[in-house]
């Protein structure tokens, strides 16, 4: 993933957690001590597949996320990784290895809670970001390692499993580019192609555009950072995606099924942190998304 070129370079990865029958873990996070100890163990397991990241400091979120909250624009959730390790004293001290997790309360600041309205998902995500002067060299090898060997090794896991109170089946590791192939079939496999498309020019293109005009699909457009759907009349519905189609009852039924379908366009988009605007399009023709 590139950052601006203002920044230091950042390898960008998370640990998946694959939940046992979708049940939540018990706690949102790892206590700080225990979040310490994750945070090396993922260090050790890394550095065996790209040595390079003994060299970078390593930061670790010990907290929880829904994968949207991970694949929104500008990366907000490794962006407040990133701030923590920034803030972390040591920075004259050689490549740091730290863990953020709760207090002895079991509380996070909440800059560091996941979004309690995505909490029902089987798949969990620890954030976590390397940084320093070997860090493209260590991204590289990680990239061609992680999603064939990535696996994390029994004491991790265990350790994971514990400190969360998770039902697991699997934990792994991937980078960012990893979960975004991964996103990227399970939405074309739930048929969401188009969604996808936007989605992914918003997070990877974010100053490009994208223009969605396959009917049936709905009319939509990606640009200047926000998403456009065309609200389309049934008169204009009929006319762009039904032509042949008269008869008026399948006609009504097939209209309400496309704005479900436009309300599920926005709701995918808006759970990945892409603002939705609707606009009324009285003519069915992309030009008014623009």
């Amino acid at each position: 993933m590139s950052t601006p070129a203002s920044s230091p370079a950042v390898f960008r990865g998370v640990i998946a957690i694959e939940l046992r029958d979708g049940t939540p873990p018990e706690r949102a996070a790892l206590p700080a001590n225990a979040a310490g100890e994750v945070a090396a163990l993922l260090g050790r397991d890394l550095a065996k597949l790209a040595p390079d990241v003994a060299d970078c400091d390593l930061a670790l979120l010990a907290a929880h996320f829904d994968p949207a909250e991970a694949l929104r624009p500008g990366w907000p959730l490794h962006q407040r990784v990133l701030e923590l390790l920034q803030r972390a004293p040591g920075q004259a001290q050689g490549a740091r290895v730290m863990g953020f997790g709760a207090d002895p309360q079991g509380a996070l600041p909440p800059t560091m809670q996941a979004d309690p309205a995505l909490l029902g998902g089987g798949l969990r995500l620890l954030p976590f970001v390397l940084r320093g002067a070997q860090v493209e060299a260590a991204a590289e090898q990680l990239e061609s390692k992680l999603f064939d060997c990535g696996m994390a090794k029994a004491d991790a896991a265990l350790a994971l499993q514990e400190g969360l109170g998770a039902q697991v089946e699997h934990i792994r590791y991937l980078s960012l580019h990893d979960l975004l192939a991964m996103m990227a079939m399970q939405y074309q496999n739930a048929g969401l192609d188009g969604v996808w498309a936007l989605l992914e020019t918003a997070l990877l293109e974010p100053q490009g555009e994208l223009l969605l005009d396959a009917a049936p699909e709905p009319l939509a457009r990606y640009g200047d950072g926000e998403v456009r759907i065309a609200l389309l009349d049934l008169p204009a519905w009929h006319r762009r995606n039904a032509p042949a189609l008269q008869d008026a009852a399948a006609l009504e039924r097939g209209f309400a099924r496309f704005q479900m379908r436009q309300r599920q366009y926005a709701e995918v988009l808006q759970i990945h942190g892409v603002p939705v605007q609707y606009v009324h399009c009285a003519d069915g023709d992309a030009g008014c998304l623009y």
